[in-house]
């Protein structure tokens, strides 16, 4: 029994935390550099150039 409670509290502690992450998103750049952006990167369609919030917060 002890280890059944075990499992599956270990499985809600996996759901909960997955559920607590923010959407990420990673692009890779044409020399090959790796961003990970904090929420959806934003396409200005007038110049198009990306906008995004690195995973500090800073906007890029």
């Amino acid at each position: 029994m002890k280890k059944t409670a075990a499992i599956i509290s270990a499985c809600m502690l996996t759901f909960a935390l997955s559920a607590c992450s923010g959407s990420n998103y990673v692009m890779h750049t044409n020399d090959g550099r790796t961003i990970v952006s904090d929420g959806k990167p934003q396409t200005d369609n007038d110049i198009g150039m990306i906008s995004y919030k690195d995973a500090n917060g800073n906007k890029q």
